[in-house]
């Protein structure tokens, strides 16, 4: 069976894949409207992009998180010619902590889904929001590795230095200190794909 899609010939889609191109990990104020954009891009079992998909975007029920600016935790859009949708803006709540947005797209017959994982910030001084602690611990960056490395090295010192003390400086006795590796905690971009049955 052949169909036109948007001027263009194609056969009838049988694998839809669904990613998270911008927005992932985002902070948001908390109880503001954010106009940060969330875009996901959808392809084809051969990773052609896929117009014309309905993509729905679903914030959780409860917890941290907000409503769309329809005034519902739900909102469509449709792929454009390169496969991509967005949502751009949300209410969100005043509830600080990690959330995952739940995002499902469809084409005839297939379907896909995946989730991004959003924060809604705590507000510090000066009105500025700051990821929540558990957010940050997740997302290691180069710098943050560099403080492991320090505060692991620090410990691993200063254990040394009173084992050598309680023994009396006899050194011999004690090996090189070891340092643990830091955490590597990262987040990921979980994808789920469905074919036809």
């Amino acid at each position: 069976m052949v169909i036109a899609v948007s001027g263009i010939t194609s056969a009838q889609v049988a694998i839809l894949q669904i990613q998270v191109v911008e927005g992932e990990g985002s902070v948001h104020f908390p109880g503001v409207r954010t106009n940060r954009s969330l875009t996901v891009e959808v392809t084809d079992e051969t990773g052609k992009p896929v117009p014309g998909a309905a993509v729905s975007f679903h914030l959780p029920e409860d917890g941290p998180g907000g409503t769309f600016v329809n005034g519902l935790r739900t909102d469509i859009a449709i792929t454009d010619a390169r496969g991509r949708a967005s949502v751009r803006a949300f209410q969100t709540n005043r509830l600080p902590g990690r959330f995952q947005l739940r995002i499902v797209a469809s084409k005839e017959q297939a379907r896909a889904g995946t989730v991004s994982f959003q924060y809604v910030g705590e507000t510090v001084g000066g009105g500025t929001a700051a990821a929540p602690r558990a957010a940050t611990a997740t997302s290691a960056t180069p710098h943050s590795n560099r403080k492991w490395y320090a505060i692991a090295a620090a410990v691993a010192g200063g254990a040394v230095a009173g084992v050598l003390a309680s023994r009396g400086s006899s050194a011999s006795a004690v090996g090189p200190p070891v340092t643990p590796p830091p955490p590597a905690l990262t987040i990921g971009v979980p994808s789920i794909s469905v074919g036809k049955p």
